[in-house]
């Protein structure tokens, strides 16, 4: 409050009528104060006495990409979960919003409560700026490192990798393509680790040649499992970023009169609807989407009444889904 009654040649006890929205203010001053709190990124003091109160206002749900399969499971269980907390959502959606500069704002929204914020693009650094100015906020699937007092909700990435490689290796395979995702991306790294893990419990060294990181969509896929099917030396068996990226692998090793799974096995990541349409249906790792989105809030509302949380970091397990797409390994002759 000192720094805002220097910034505005006020006096404290007028910025705290202002804090505490408090009459007896002229709309002028009031204005000023609360100009200079957005600049400054101060809020508003709790309560004196007894426990502080939940904090009222919307949630700000950012998801920067097509509410598809993935994405719309994810908001869909927040939605759901913020309603029956009686919260109102505030939706930031869609490809188009992914380079718009929005964070800096949210703090001096004084009708919103916090936010949650899905596969950021953001950078490490703009989110803990905005964790500097008292923001509450949990981030969904970071996609980079975040410090241990920023809300993070994600899945067992390093887990699921190697759970679906130690399937592959039981079955045989021993040269297996992995369609990676972004170089840069958190879960791309963790995945690749448990892979590396699973072949390493196998005596296996991982091959560098066999690794293709990609955006993980359908068309990334076919022409990663392209390049990897059209090897000297193929592979036996591919697992994939993600089901999307799985399908476009199958369209590849079909293009190339491969069957999956007596020539080629195929593996994908997250257990979304295609994965059961596809012929043959996908052998995945299941992240539990809908209970991330739940999982954060949950993690946002404790935060917004004030209680103490010590696992700021929260992992959900992964799940081994077996199917149709994976099987014994077929060397080429």
């Amino acid at each position: 409050m000192r720094d805002i009654a220097a910034e505005t040649g006020v006096s404290i006890a007028t910025v705290s009528r202002v804090l505490n929205q408090q009459g007896n203010v002229a709309p002028q001053t009031r204005e000023l104060v609360e100009r200079a709190v957005e600049r400054l990124g101060v809020r508003a003091p709790s309560p004196r006495g007894g426990s502080p109160k939940p904090v009222g206002g919307a949630v700000y749900v950012r998801c920067p990409y097509l509410l598809t399969d993935y994405f719309g499971l994810i908001v869909s269980s927040i939605a759901e979960t913020l309603d029956r907390h009686d919260r109102q959502l505030v939706l930031n959606a869609g490809e188009a919003t992914q380079h718009d500069a929005v964070l800096a704002k949210l703090p001096g929204q004084r009708d919103l409560a916090g936010g949650i914020l899905i596969l950021p693009p953001e950078s490490s650094d703009e989110l803990i700026h905005l964790r500097a100015r008292r923001f509450p906020f949990v981030v969904v699937d970071p996609r980079t490192p975040l410090p241990r007092d920023i809300a993070a909700v994600s899945a067992a990435h390093f887990a699921g990798a190697r759970q679906v490689t130690s399937h592959l290796v039981r079955l045989g395979h021993t040269r297996i393509g992995v369609i990676g995702g972004p170089s840069e991306w958190l879960a791309s790294d963790a995945r690749l680790g448990g892979h590396a893990a699973a072949l390493a419990d196998a005596g296996i060294l991982p091959d560098p040649s066999l690794v293709r990181p990609i955006q993980p969509t359908t068309e990334h896929g076919y022409r990663a499992a392209a390049e990897l099917l059209d090897l000297p030396e193929r592979p036996t068996a591919l697992v994939a970023f993600n089901d999307k990226a799985a399908v476009g692998a199958l369209q590849a090793a079909a293009d190339r009169g491969l069957a999956v799974p007596d020539d080629l096995s195929i593996a994908g990541f997250d257990d979304i609807d295609v994965s059961r349409a596809t012929s043959p249906r996908l052998t995945t790792v299941r992240q539990p989407l809908r209970e991330m989105g739940r999982m954060a809030v949950s993690l946002l509302i404790r935060l917004l009444s004030h209680h103490e949380v010590e696992a700021l970091h929260v992992e959900l397990a992964t799940e081994l889904v077996t199917r149709d797409s994976t099987g014994p390994a077929r060397h080429p002759a």
